[in-house]
């Protein structure tokens, strides 16, 4: 998408700063970031650890307010948490007393509650665990499933939500490579089934590459700033094996690389 299609703004960032106030005096973490999203654009952000990615999602979620600037949503101001914007952690964050269908049911009684029957609940719920394939595993506890499968029930708790945007931090950041691959998989499945609006935080150039419409590269902090952005025009929906051989994902592969490792090497790499 590119910058200039007004029309297909729905999510809009605006000069955003973000200056904490730190024990050493104030901190300047992001200055003058502008983006936008489109609708079921599906967007990562990507640079060296203290380049503000995760200020930046926190600040789409709502979960931080800008110290200047301005945050939109469907053309509503972020002021705050809110169910149209549900985020999945690099921790899961499940309760360990409840089971994994208690953990999604949760917050689907939270967001419908108050409008919909225990039955309708209770659809929702298990609609939630068939969606990420864990439909067998509802009356386990956490302690009782693999580190992915508490990942995948994050990720089902966020969607029973229906939420207008999936905000993602580094969810697979703690897994193995092998699980952590099986994942990015089933999350490119997921999203082109439900069509969801997904900003991602990621360390890791394959795969961003793998599931991203357009890659954001953070340029170093303090008062780190969008420095490119790679339009990925690999036609979904994607194979992994065959995207291997593919002579454009090794372009933009490299493109990402150049910018990470060359332009904006990390200074404590220098």
């Amino acid at each position: 998408m590119s910058q200039s299609q007004a029309h297909a703004r729905f999510i809009e960032i605006n000069d955003a700063d973000m200056v904490f106030n730190a024990k050493k005096g104030p901190f300047h973490a992001l200055q003058k970031v502008s983006l936008y999203v489109a609708k079921g654009e599906f967007v990562t952000l990507i640079g060296h650890s203290g380049c503000g990615k995760s200020t930046l999602l926190n600040l789409i979620a709502g979960l931080l307010l800008p110290t200047s600037g301005v945050l939109l949503c469907a053309n509503r101001e972020i002021a705050g948490p809110a169910p149209e914007r549900a985020v999945v952690f690099q921790n899961h964050s499940l309760l360990p007393w409840l089971t994994c269908a208690e953990n999604i049911h949760l917050g689907v009684e939270r967001v419908f509650g108050a409008t919909e029957s225990r039955a309708q609940l209770r659809d929702r719920t298990r609609a939630a665990l068939a969606l990420v394939g864990l439909s067998a595993a509802e009356s386990k506890r956490p302690n009782e499933i693999s580190g992915g499968m508490k990942q995948r029930v994050g990720i089902a708790r966020a969607l029973a939500m229906e939420p207008k945007v999936l905000l993602m931090d580094e969810p697979f950041g703690a897994l193995d490579a092998l699980t952590r691959t099986h994942l990015q998989d089933e999350l490119l499945k997921i999203v082109a089934q439900t069509g969801s609006t997904v900003v991602m935080v990621t360390h890791d150039v394959d795969e961003a590459v793998l599931l991203s419409d357009r890659i954001v590269m953070m340029t170093n902090g303090p008062a780190a700033t969008i420095g490119e952005i790679v339009d990925v025009r690999l036609p979904r929906p994607r194979e992994r094996v065959a995207l291997a051989q593919d002579a454009l994902y090794s372009e933009y592969r490299g493109t990402v690389l150049e910018f990470l490792y060359r332009k904006h090497a990390h200074p404590a790499a220098a």
